[in-house]
C-alpha cells in the first residue's frame, strides 16, 4: 500500500482534539507500513483538517508527499467560502508537494472527476463521512473506493 486518498464533510465537531490524535495515529501506523503518498480534494472541512494533521507528521517523516487534487482554479474553487477558509486553502496551497487539477473551470461535475481522481491515487480511504448522507460527494466518493475495492476507514462514529 503506499498511498491514501481522504474524503469528508465540510462540518466537523466543535472539539476536534480527540479526532485529531486518532487521525495522527493512523496515518503515522500507515507510514510505517509504508504509505508515503497522500491525496486530499483541498475543500474545507475534513480536507483541510486531514492535510494539517498529517503535514505534522512530514516533519518527523520528510519523505511523505502531500498531494492536492484540485476540482477547478483556485478561484472558482473558494468563490462561495469564507474568507478564513479561503487563507486556510491558500496556506495550504503552499505547503503541498504537488496540485493537480481536473478541470480548468468549474462545470457542473468536476466535484465528481476529482473525487474519482483522488480514488484512482487511492490504495486507502481515509474518510469522514456520515451513512445518513448517501447524496453527498463523500458518499459518491465513499461508493467509487468500495467499488474499487481498497479499505475505507471512517472516522465519523470516533465520538458519537
Amino acid at each position: 500500500m503506499s498511498s491514501i486518498s481522504f474524503t469528508g464533510h465540510r462540518t466537523l465537531p466543535e472539539d476536534t482534539s480527540e479526532l485529531s490524535e486518532y487521525l495522527y495515529e493512523k496515518s503515522e501506523e500507515a507510514i510505517i507500513s509504508g504509505v508515503t503518498g497522500f491525496y486530499f480534494g483541498g475543500a474545507y472541512g475534513w480536507d483541510q483538517f486531514s492535510f494539517l494533521v498529517v503535514l505534522k507528521l512530514r516533519e518527523k517523516y520528510p519523505h511523505i508527499r502531500l498531494n492536492l487534487v484540485l476540482p477547478c482554479s483556485n478561484a472558482e474553487q473558494t468563490a462561495n467560502w469564507k474568507e478564513k477558509n479561503k487563507a486556510e486553502f491558500y496556506r495550504i496551497l503552499s505547503l503541498a508537494d504537488s496540485v493537480e487539477y481536473t478541470s480548468e473551470h468549474y462545470f457542473n461535475g468536476c466535484m465528481k472527476l476529482r473525487n474519482a481522481r483522488l480514488v484512482e491515487y487511492a490504495d486507502i480511504c481515509f474518510c469522514y463521512f456520515d451513512p445518513k448522507r448517501q447524496r453527498s460527494g463523500t458518499a459518491q466518493t465513499v461508493r467509487m473506493a468500495q467499488k474499487k475495492g481498497i479499505p475505507i476507514f471512517n472516522f465519523w462514529n470516533l465520538d458519537k
